[in-house]
């Protein structure tokens, strides 16, 4: 992986569509870290639900959750705002894989900038009707990842940023990082949180030892290697975008191979058959098909 990684900057140094850092951890310590701009915290788009969903796996280590309990019945409060019944057999599971049944991509960046869900996101989409059953269609959308944190936060009675940063970032030694939060003051579950690249990526690290920081376990490699591994098909042609596990991507073209992935290309790519994760950022005027292609070239081998 060391010399794929080595290649993959070479090529970027040369013809950069707009990457901003390149690190590579393998066997137990950090190989490589090229920055293309200044090393600073950036926002790292929905990388932040894979750190979410972690979580979610937290809370359920901890009898707080389980993937079978519902949303509506942690907000018994919200009762009279549903206008379809259906909306109370939406599980964390349903969530966790995009699959509430909502039928759109709710809460994205554009459209709360608008005012979407204004001033309470919960009520907006638990007041929604279904355009699916439950668990029958995948449908990418900021909303599922949002109400995965609104439960968390319920079930455990704590603001989700201090959850996180007890159970999370303060045992990895990321500090308090900036993040955006909804109109109530939850932490936003579709995006919105800042890291470095180095810091973004420990979330990868941790998943690469199977749950472990430092000799201390965070979350039970049971939640490890079911949010790493397929849950749901996307039916998406590309394998690059096929398969979801609880907030993560599938990358079928390497073994048991999984990534965080955020919008321009904040990838934390997971490789466990080589022991390494591979950490990119890039800006908003990324070529990220460009990227991409680069990155699946030059680590896979494969030509897109």
């Amino acid at each position: 992986m060391l010399e794929k990684v080595k290649n993959l900057i070479t090529d970027l140094e040369q013809d950069n569509p707009g990457a901003e850092a390149v690190a590579l951890y393998q066997n137990g310590e950090l190989l490589l870290s090229r920055h293309f701009v200044l090393d600073i915290p950036r926002l790292i788009y929905s990388h932040t639900k894979s750190y979410v969903s972690t979580l979610a796996g937290i809370a359920i280590d901890e009898g707080k959750l389980t993937l079978d309990t519902t949303l509506c019945s942690l907000f018994p409060e919200y009762d009279g705002v549903i206008t379809d019944r259906r909306v109370k057999t939406i599980t964390l599971r349903h969530l966790l894989t995009m699959s509430s049944g909502f039928g759109g991509a709710f809460l994205m960046g554009a459209n709360r900038r608008k005012g979407e869900g204004m001033p309470d996101y919960l009520a907006y989409m638990i007041g929604k009707p279904l355009i699916y059953t439950p668990g029958e269609k995948f449908i990418y959308s900021n909303a599922d990842t949002h109400l995965v944190g609104c439960m968390v936060q319920r079930a455990v009675g704590e603001l989700l940023l201090s959850y996180a940063y007890r159970k999370l970032f303060e045992p990895m030694g990321m500090g308090f990082p900036g993040w955006e939060t909804d109109p109530a003051g939850t932490a936003f579950g579709g995006t919105g949180l800042y890291l470095r690249n180095e810091e973004m990526m420990k979330l990868g690290i941790l998943y690469l030892q199977e749950g472990v920081w430092e000799g201390k376990r965070l979350v039970s490699p049971e939640w490890v290697r079911e949010a790493g591994r397929k849950q749901i098909d996307t039916a998406h042609p590309d394998p690059w975008n096929s398969g979801y596990g609880y907030q993560f991507w599938m990358i079928p073209q390497k073994e048991n191979a999984f990534r965080a992935d955020g919008a321009y290309g904040q990838f934390s790519l997971i490789f466990p058959a080589e022991n390494a994760v591979v950490g990119i950022q890039s800006s908003e005027t990324n070529d990220v098909n460009k990227l991409c292609a680069k990155i699946r070239w030059h680590l896979f081998g494969e030509r897109v």
